[in-house]
């Protein structure tokens, strides 16, 4: 049975700390685990962003990146996965989110852990507003992100 932990939260993560508590909780250890770490960017669009503020739906966002990994565990042998995902109002270089896969082989890990990135960004139900200047700016979808994610299909 693959072990899923995902979680919707204001506080910052320590990634070592998570790693380390994935592999733990796998029935079997890992022979890879690949992971993913997401930062706000001082840029966008050609513009310096001084914060970004992330909304979701408490509740759906949870169930959504559930899905996400469960769907992830059946393409994949995975032993166990993780998504962490903040909410609230975030400064340039602070952690946004954090995907990772456990499995016995690298391919299947990489894959997984870029599979669940690809969903997070095109499915999930995050509402994202960029401070630029004095102005907010909500972050529009992106055609890439949805081109990358249909290749899974």
């Amino acid at each position: 049975m693959v072990r899923v932990i995902v979680r919707v939260q204001k506080e910052n993560f320590i990634l070592q700390n998570e790693i380390d508590n994935l592999k733990s909780i796998c029935k079997e250890i890992p022979g890879a685990l690949s992971s993913f770490v997401g930062y706000v960017r001082d840029f966008s669009n050609g513009k310096k962003i001084s914060t970004l503020t992330i909304e979701h739906y408490p509740g759906m966002t949870e169930k959504m990146l559930t899905d996400i990994s469960k769907n992830a565990s059946q393409k994949w042998p995975l032993l166990g996965t993780l998504i962490i995902h903040r909410f609230g109002t975030l400064n340039v270089n602070d952690q946004i989110v954090l995907a990772a896969s456990a499995s016995i082989h690298r391919k299947a890990a990489f894959e997984a852990t870029e599979y669940m990135m690809d969903y997070l960004k095109t499915s999930a139900p995050f509402w994202k507003s960029e401070r630029v200047n004095k102005d907010n700016v909500w972050v529009e979808a992106k055609l890439d992100d949805e081109l990358a994610k249909d290749r899974w299909k």
